[in-house]
């Protein structure tokens, strides 16, 4: 543990506080420091502030720096919609805004907790902060999930995934009209070298760890300036829908990472913010591990995403069939 004490100088007055303590433990991440001042361990004349607060000078700042606790996987009691479930596969429906399994900053409140609640024995393949977890869906990406309980189920499960023998369908409303009915992006896709939470599809000298990726997609509606789309989803690259579109200049609906607006016109007015991706796992196929079984597993699109479709019909009356039709197919 270490415990520093500083007084803000004058030319550092109007600094944001967690601006102002990185400057001074360039060895500790920004996401540490922020958790730091949220549990209360740096104070500003002696009381616990938000990490917002600008600094002024003469105020003393004490920063006391502890470890971060080891992340560890244990059962919390949070609700699952479980679409299907036999002694080797538990598929859920994995809500927008929920973490897959602990990380930096994110130790409570994740699926792989739920799980822990709901089964206590799960794969140990992934590991102890991903027992049961063959793959992944974005925080903001809702939808069919497939989980391992039992290691040679996880075995077999990630053997399909590298062959590209799951069924992975994904709906999406996209920005802008998309001028063609069907279509196939094979953009390769790497982390973004200067803005390290992002990927990109930008073809550059940079990108020598750029790997393939192909993104099928079918319109299904066109609704005043969007596109709402079918996507079969052939590699699993992280963000890569988002990644795709947004290098077509059609990001997702709600994606501000990836370029998206935010906020909504439809018609002549302002639609509420969506919160999250208009991005939804509708659906997906595997063969079970044990009989050899083809399974399919449909998760039906958030009230949300159909609320925000139904604004949509509201605000352009001729396209609101179109959206009908839809929402019955996704119900």
């Amino acid at each position: 543990m270490t415990k520093e004490t500083f007084v803000v100088a004058k030319e550092d007055s109007g600094e944001r506080l967690d601006r102002y303590v990185a400057g001074r433990f360039p060895e500790i991440s920004r996401t540490r420091l922020q958790e730091l001042i949220a549990e209360g361990s740096l104070l500003v004349d002696g009381e616990a502030t938000k990490r917002s607060h600008h600094v002024r000078e003469g105020e003393k700042i004490e920063v006391q720096i502890t470890a971060r606790p080891p992340l560890a996987a244990s059962p919390e009691n949070i609700p699952l919609h479980i679409l299907y479930e036999d002694e080797d596969i538990i598929v859920v429906n994995k809500p927008a805004g929920m973490v897959v399994h602990a990380g930096a900053g994110q130790a409570r409140g994740t699926l792989v907790n739920a799980l822990l609640h709901y089964r206590a024995q799960l794969s140990t393949t992934g590991g102890d902060l991903r027992p049961g977890i063959v793959h992944r869906l974005d925080r903001g990406t809702s939808g069919t999930l497939i989980v391992a309980r039992n290691d040679a189920a996880h075995r077999k499960l990630a053997d399909q995934f590298r062959a590209r023998k799951i069924e992975k369908r994904y709906i999406a409303l996209v920005h802008g009209k998309l001028e063609q009915d069907a279509g196939r992006i094979e953009l390769a896709i790497a982390r973004d070298p200067r803005r390290r939470t992002r990927m990109t599809a930008r073809r550059q000298g940079a990108l020598s760890q750029a790997r393939d990726a192909r993104t099928d997609w079918r319109v299904l509606a066109r609704i005043d300036r969007f596109t709402l789309v079918e996507v079969d989803l052939h590699t699993g690259r992280t963000h890569q829908i988002r990644v795709h579109f947004s290098a077509l200049r059609h990001p997702v609906v709600g994606d501000s990472l990836y370029g998206a607006p935010k906020h909504v016109h439809a018609g002549n007015q302002v639609l509420p913010p969506l919160e999250r991706n208009f991005l939804h796992a509708a659906r997906i196929g595997f063969t079970q591990p044990s009989s050899g079984k083809w399974v399919v597993a449909r998760a039906p699109l958030p009230e949300e995403l159909r609320h925000f479709l139904e604004k949509l019909a509201e605000s352009q009356p001729r396209d609101s069939a179109q959206i009908d039709a839809v929402l019955r197919l996704y119900l």
